[in-house]
Parts: C-alpha cells; structure tokens; sequence
C-alpha cells in the first residue's frame, strides 16, 4: 500500500500562486509515476499534470501549460505542483495519484490516491 497525502492549497486572489506538495509513505519505491488531478464541482476529475516514475517525461493539459509546474523529490518522496497565474477557473480540489512506470491522462489507470487539497481563486 502507498499513503498520499497533499498539502498546500488554500485561497487565492486570481494572479496568484500557491505550491502544492504530495508527500508518499508507505510501500514507497522508484518507479512510481505521479500525476495531478483536479475536480471542480459538479464536474468530472481531470487530467493535469504527471511525471514517470524517472522523471524524463512531464506531461501537463493544454490549460495550465505555462503556468504550472510540476516536480519530484525522490530522496523525500514528495511531488510538487508549483502554481502560477491563478485563475478562478483553477478552482477545485486537487488529488495526487500514484501508478507504476509512467504517468497517464486517465484517472482509472491509477491505483492509489491523496484526499485532496481545496483550491480556490477569486476573481
């Protein structure tokens, strides 16, 4: 089993930026990919950024590109989702997610999941 717990959301004005961190335990291991989802209300979860399990490939959805960014700290088993130029449509709850070898698009690829961290950006 892997333990995902996030940290770091909160509110912000639009403009702003807020660092979001996903700390492992557990079952923990290199070849880990991660990925971030976010779910906005009444909405369905969505792709938004991840990163294999050895780094060399970081895919972000077409809205945040340029704006976020996302990175890891193997030694510390922690992921990072650094956020600029907020939106009020970045608004949701955020998950990490963790699956083996390579990260994907899809929510059901991935097996193990954090409870969320609130975002929310006013406009």
């Amino acid at each position: 089993q892997v333990q995902l717990v996030e940290s770091g959301g909160g509110l912000v004005q639009a403009g702003g930026s807020l660092r979001l961190s996903c700390a492992a335990s557990g079952r923990t291991s290199n070849t880990w990919a991660l990925g971030w989802f976010r779910q906005a209300p009444g909405k369905a979860r969505e792709f938004v950024a991840g990163i294999n399990w050895n780094g060399d490939r970081i895919d972000y959805t077409e809205s945040v590109k340029g704006r976020f960014t996302i990175s890891r700290d193997t030694a510390k088993n922690t992921m990072y989702l650094q956020m600029n130029s907020l939106r009020p449509e970045d608004t949701a709850v955020y998950y990490c997610a963790a699956r083996q070898f390579r990260a994907t698009m899809a929510p059901h690829d991935y097996a193990y999941w954090g409870q969320g961290t609130h975002v929310t950006v006013s406009s």
